[in-house]
């Protein structure tokens, strides 16, 4: 049949068949593609419709809005007040502050998750970013990131703080501080101020005026106790315009328990080391005009050797002693537990004849180890409590050395 032409009936035939291949191979093309694809259902119905609305959700954009103050960028921003966190038609969940070195600004969600605050007053001087997410009611998120500067202020004050850092001290010693600035924003200052003791017991703080606030616990420290006093100054405005500039940690550890009784009537003192005592020493007290103050004090210096001159604390020419041995002051006015060379050996123990400080035998110089005195100031620290009592004088004003002691914690606390 080579070379002949195709009839009519073989020709219509032929075409029938490709026709019927044509239809197998789209049939066959289909099948495959409806299989990949599953155009049969979708995974939240049959009918493929909540996938369609899902998507909707899934693809919309979060309804929640958060609102930063101050604005992005802003500068010279208050270091109180100023920071706040929002979020409408959400809640956040969400909310990181940091400084420039990454020290986190601590805050708390609040307002049922529509707010947040920092806990504290941020640093002067000090660039801050912040990172807010918050969530809608159908889950989806929103976020929002800023930075602003905080002002840098004109006026500052510092606390000079008492006992020094890293120091071991008695158990009487309180955590005195006193500022460069008169304070008129007393609870601020006081808040930012954090004083914590291990093993722990509650402490509470105290102003004397408005430029000294010192913390002590309700009873004498426990020998041991290590303390800790935060002192996070930096940014407070402590008075209009005036501002702390202070962000420091400092530490100390009480020592063994000292505490020694001086019986100006009696004159002697019983020196009591960690509740038992372990030395009666005689004592001469304030004369009869110029009595020893009573009450609870604490040493807040020692003194190898110093001078005492009358005309500074208010007895004019009475007496100038270029070189007093094995000097502690206990008050701010100028009492003192100290050696004396200058009175006979027979006074001690017999005769009140001093200025109002406590006398002790000793000798010229104080070289000399087995004198009451020398013994007494080898053994002492700063924050031992020296209490007098059986004087004929008043108690001595709390604000009148570290002798906050001398007040009820009652009134300590009120």
């Amino acid at each position: 049949m080579n070379g002949q032409p195709i009839s009519g009936a073989s020709a219509t035939a032929g075409r029938r068949r490709a026709r019927g291949l044509t239809a197998f191979a789209l049939g066959s093309l289909l099948l495959f593609v409806t299989a990949c694809g599953g155009g049969g259902g979708s995974d939240e119905g049959d009918d493929g419709k909540n996938d369609k609305d899902g998507g909707k959700v899934k693809n919309a954009a979060s309804q929640a809005v958060v609102t930063v103050a101050p604005k992005d960028g802003a500068k010279s921003v208050a270091t109180s007040g100023a920071l706040r966190i929002t979020a409408s038609k959400g809640k956040l969940t969400t909310v990181t502050v940091e400084d420039s070195k990454g020290n986190a600004v601590e805050g708390k969600i609040a307002a049922g998750g529509t707010a947040w605050e920092p806990a504290r007053h941020l640093a002067a001087s000090t660039k801050y970013s912040v990172h807010a997410i918050a969530k809608d009611a159908e889950g989806r998120v929103s976020a929002k990131d800023t930075t602003f500067t905080t002002l840098v202020p004109k006026n500052t004050f510092i606390g000079h703080y008492t006992p020094e850092d890293g120091s071991t001290v008695g158990v009487g010693m309180p955590v005195s501080l006193n500022f460069t600035r008169g304070i008129t924003d007393p609870e601020a200052v006081e808040k930012a101020i954090k004083v914590t003791a291990e093993p722990s017991v509650p402490i509470e703080g105290h102003w004397f005026g408005n430029d000294r606030l010192d913390f002590r616990p309700e009873k004498y420290w426990a020998a041991g106790t290590k303390v800790t006093v935060e002192l996070g100054l930096d940014g407070v405005e402590g008075r209009p315009g005036v501002y702390g500039e202070q962000s420091k940690t400092v530490r100390f550890t009480i020592g063994r328990s000292m505490v020694s009784t001086v019986d100006a009537k009696a004159k002697t003192m019983k020196v009591v080391k960690d509740g038992k005592q372990i030395k009666k020493v005689a004592i001469t007290a304030g004369a009869p005009s110029t009595t020893t103050y009573n009450g609870q004090m604490v040493i807040s210096e020692k003194h190898k050797v110093t001078r005492m001159n009358g005309a500074t604390v208010g007895f004019g020419g009475e007496y100038d002693i270029k070189d007093v041995p094995h000097a502690m002051r206990l008050s701010t006015s100028g009492t003192f537990i100290h050696g004396n060379y200058w009175a006979s050996a027979g006074t001690f123990g017999s005769a009140n004849v001093s200025h109002g400080c406590v006398g002790l035998r000793d000798v010229r110089g104080g070289y000399d180890k087995n004198m009451p005195s020398a013994w007494f100031y080898d053994r002492s620290i700063i924050g031992d409590v020296v209490i007098v009592k059986n004087s004929n004088d008043k108690d001595i004003a709390p604000d009148n050395g570290l002798n906050g002691w001398n007040m009820s914690w009652a009134e300590w606390t009120k």
